[in-house]
């Protein structure tokens, strides 16, 4: 494993991570988690990332749970969850004194205390806005984050899925009022999914040092190959709950790309899914790449990446860009 600073701060973090979006509580237990978790350490993963909205706070309960069983010293580990959408479903979003998709100070302050509660942690080394929320003032957003840091409850905060824009603004807010600016960006970035990443973000990291941890590097097992003879049954495309991800698994212009692939990912040694996390930990602005997995195997698959991220030359990379750069936003 290697690993890379956190934008611009002392933190490393490992260059591929494990996340719990779609698998915890929905396809991994307690015990699954245990192992999981166990063998991405072993690997020499450091980050584990996670979300309030995760299955409704199960998932932050259940790596909380597996984490106490590990027992590892908590200097060793970095834990994240994010805020926006809240947990309460039993009052409509209209009547609730409290929208839920907001990131108002009276939300904010509440769910972190949440967090903690289901993790059993004393502090969340990473917590990020989840969404933006052009309803209430970024000053609003930036001092409730910047408290949580100063109360000890975080220790680092950012943001995912904002456009620049809004975190260029959130971090001069910050830096006009002397509080903690935000430091690092969760971004969706694949060979499908680059121009934001690669374009839009482009001078936030020199002008604002800011760091990476992206998600969904397979386009959500898109670019593992596996929906290339339609959706299997026991993937995530298969999953109720995941419907609205199916029309772009099946996308026969993509899936007919990923056909392009295998053969640069064999000549690699390496299989799609390992070809694709290493295209995205290849860059340098990415500090870490969140992968997923439904069980130690897939863990431990997607960990090799890291053995692929050398051999993607210019030669291997523009072999890349022929069979994917038209079909990516």
């Amino acid at each position: 494993m290697q690993y890379r600073h956190l934008g611009r701060s002392g933190l490393r973090v490992s260059t591929l991570s494990l996340g719990s979006w779609v698998t915890y509580h929905n396809q991994v237990d307690a015990a699954q988690a245990v192992e999981m978790l166990a063998a991405a350490y072993d690997a020499g993963v450091n980050f584990f990332d996670n979300a309030e909205a995760y299955a409704l706070g199960k998932s932050e309960e259940i790596m909380g749970a597996a984490l106490r069983k590990l027992g590892w010293p908590r200097l060793n580990y970095i834990v994240s969850t994010k805020f926006f959408w809240g947990l309460d479903r039993s009052v409509p979003a209209e009547r609730a004194v409290n929208r839920r998709d907001t990131l108002n100070r009276k939300y904010l302050m509440q769910a972190i205390d949440g967090s903690l509660a289901r993790f059993g942690l004393e502090h969340i080394d990473l917590v990020y806005c989840h969404r933006p929320d052009p309803a209430t003032p970024i000053e609003e957003t930036v001092r409730a984050m910047n408290d949580m840091i100063v109360a000890g409850k975080a220790l680092y905060w950012g943001t995912s899925e904002w456009p620049a824009e809004a975190i260029h603004a959130a971090w001069h807010a910050a830096d006009r009022h002397g509080w903690h600016k935000p430091l690092m960006e969760q971004p969706q970035y694949h060979l499908f999914h680059r121009k934001r990443v690669e374009e839009e973000y482009a001078l936030l990291y020199r002008d604002l040092g800011l760091g990476l941890t992206t998600w969904s590097p397979l386009a959500s097992g898109l670019l593992s190959g596996k929906y290339r003879a339609g959706i299997p049954n026991d993937s995530r495309g298969a999953m109720e709950n995941m419907a609205f991800l199916r029309e772009g698994l099946t996308n026969p212009e993509r899936n007919a790309a990923v056909g392009l692939l295998a053969p640069i990912a064999a000549d690699l040694g390496g299989s799609l899914a390992q070809l694709a996390i290493a295209w995205a930990a290849r860059n340098p602005n990415v500090s870490t790449v969140i992968t997923g997995a439904s069980n130690v195997v897939q863990v431990q698959a997607n960990l090799g990446a890291m053995e692929l991220v050398a051999k993607l030359t210019p030669e291997v990379l523009a072999r890349i860009d022929a069979a994917t750069l038209t079909l990516a936003d």
